[in-house]
């Protein structure tokens, strides 16, 4: 008896040490990844995971697991009617299956996207001022079965967890808005100007279709400002699902260079495409990869020279695939390069000699952080830029 008190003090204590833990951060994916750890350790399972709920939209998706591929889970949608989830976030209620294959609930498309086998699986929903935020669940009891013990422990911690998220969401969508709302202020403050000159009985016509020019770039701007920052807001909440496939790279790239053709053209920038000896497969998410390179080959062409190059080439490292997009271009100031995945940001030097958002570097490295990627961009003044995207060749399933 006395060891089972000693026992359930420990734990208690464990979880004063977690929601200390919970309340140090702001990140949302560092604070996800800190909840399904520690849901997995207090209850001896072998996995956790979190499913937020977007109450809006009225759907449930995967954000985080401790034991799989996270671009293979994130964003995964769960349906509301016909999984153990979905019921729980519909009654508020937790569960506790010893098999969730005789479970009529049980939503067997997870197992089959992850490769993970499921058994037994302890849920409660995440609560906080009477609003649904998700469901945390664990997997697989190491030993025995799931108890009423685990369900009091990880229902105390899914209670942390809610509030600790619905803040970290609230902070992360204000900054997200507030910044926007700032890069609005100068393409709006700029036709609010141009529609009062319009109205000015003086003007020219020459001067109003001058004026009318602007305001119709202005508008493209807005509208690919909008888009732009839309992609990023679902990119960075974890509501895109990648959806892999595999994939001849060097298809890709030659697609992506038959899209830009007519732009380089206009600028007589040749765009080579460098073969390897082998042939080179990827499995990721083709149309996300086809953004990256779009937005990257997009950039080398605005900021190029007239009659310049670009140059794109694969090379393997390892389990590691390096797609490589340098061009000869005007380059980039030294004391930039540590900005240029900021939103918004955009080079001082460069802001004259084409229109941006701001947001695609920043798009470009969500999407290959989302596949356990990297990106590195390498510059000289004068000379040009090489941006470097390294992406894993193939999936990685681990059962922890």
């Amino acid at each position: 008896m006395a060891e089972i008190k000693t026992e359930r003090l420990d734990s208690y204590l464990r979880l004063i040490d977690i929601a200390r833990d919970l309340g140090s951060t702001l990140d949302l994916d560092v604070l996800l990844n800190r909840i399904v750890k520690a849901a997995a350790d207090i209850t001896s399972a072998e996995a956790a995971s979190i499913l937020l709920y977007d109450n809006t939209s009225r759907q449930l998706y995967f954000q985080v697991a401790t034991n799989m591929d996270e671009p293979t889970m994130r964003g995964l949608v769960v349906p509301l009617e016909g999984s153990i989830a979905g019921w729980i976030v519909a009654n508020r209620k937790p569960v506790r299956i010893d098999d969730v294959h005789e479970d009529s609930r049980h939503f067997s498309d997870v197992e089959q996207t992850t490769g993970f086998p499921t058994s037994s699986i302890l849920g409660i929903p995440l609560v906080t001022k009477n609003k649904v935020v998700g469901v945390l669940e664990t997997l697989n009891k190491k030993r025995g079965k799931f108890t009423t013990r685990d369900e009091n422990l990880l229902s105390v911690l899914g209670a942390q967890a809610a509030v600790a998220i619905e803040n970290a969401r609230l902070f992360q969508q204000s900054d997200l808005i507030a910044e926007f709302v700032h890069e609005l202020r100068t393409p709006l403050a700029s036709l609010s100007t141009a529609t009062y000159l319009l109205l000015r009985p003086e003007m020219a016509r020459e001067q109003q279709e001058q004026i009318v020019s602007n305001i119709h770039n202005e508008t493209l701007r807005l509208n690919a400002l909008a888009s732009s920052f839309l992609d990023l807001a679902r990119l960075e909440s974890g509501r895109v699902q990648f959806r892999k496939s595999t994939f001849n790279v060097m298809d890709l790239l030659h697609e992506c260079c038959d899209a830009m053709s007519s732009k380089a053209e206009e600028d007589h920038i040749q765009i080579k495409v460098i073969e390897p000896e082998a042939t080179t497969l990827l499995e990721a998410d083709r149309d996300k990869i086809k953004q990256v390179i779009i937005n990257l080959l997009s950039n080398a062409i605005k900021y190029n020279r007239r009659n310049g190059s670009i140059i794109l080439k694969t090379e393997i490292q390892e389990q590691k695939l390096i797609i490589s997009v340098q061009d000869t271009g005007v380059g980039i100031p030294e004391d930039a390069l540590g900005h240029l995945f900021e939103k918004f940001y955009r080079v001082r030097e460069n802001e004259s000699k084409a229109a941006g958002t701001g947001l695609g570097l920043s798009i470009c490295k969500q999407i290959v952080q989302g596949h356990g990627g990297t990106i590195e961009i390498k510059s000289k003044l004068g000379i040009g830029t090489n941006i470097l995207v390294g992406l894993p060749r193939g999936s990685k399933k681990t059962n922890r």
